[in-house]
């Protein structure tokens, strides 16, 4: 499969809640497909459904860049489970292209979800990849790193990005 198109804030999608994933199937599949070629084309280290458009609760996660497919994680209707330690470290999004800043992040997480043969697992994650999973999972609740700044910075960025995105943001008019 292709690359799909990244949205880009400020389009609504980036905002909505996403349901749950009810079946494991094909399509499904096809959508995980779709969203790794694009993860790895960007080039960047995790990637969430809304984010190419799609309201459902599935992210995929490759700290490798595409290098090692061991690392790479697909994971259908995550949740957390639990949550320690801090890390104050800089994140960047594919939906703020250009957005680099300092966003506070639990230093291990533990998520179940579903894999693509529609088996439950348990993944832990540590330092980057708690970062990875916990900002991926953000995004199907329609949170996005602009919500972990303050509000004077959040504010400023708004801006920003509102005006870089008329010109070539349809959904913006």
């Amino acid at each position: 499969m292709a690359a799909l198109p990244i949205r880009v804030y400020p389009d609504p999608a980036l905002r909505k809640r996403c349901r749950p994933v009810g079946r494991v199937d094909a399509a499904l599949r096809e959508l995980a497909g779709g969203m790794v070629e694009t993860l790895h084309s960007a080039p960047g280290v995790g990637l969430a459904a809304p984010q190419v458009g799609e309201e459902v609760r599935l992210i995929v996660v490759d700290l490798s860049l595409g290098q090692d497919p061991g690392q790479l994680r697909v994971l259908v209707n995550p949740e957390p489970l639990s949550a320690e330690g801090e890390q104050m470290e800089e994140e960047g999004c594919l939906s703020l292209p250009g957005v680099h800043e300092k966003v506070r992040r639990s230093m291990r997480v533990r998520v179940r979800a579903l894999n693509l043969q529609g088996e439950e697992i348990l993944l832990d994650g540590e330092g980057p990849l708690a970062r990875v999973l916990e900002h991926e999972m953000d995004h199907l609740d329609g949170k996005l790193l602009l919500d972990h700044l303050t509000r004077a910075k959040r504010d400023l960025l708004k801006r920003r990005l509102k005006k870089r995105g008329r010109a070539a943001a349809p959904w913006f008019v």
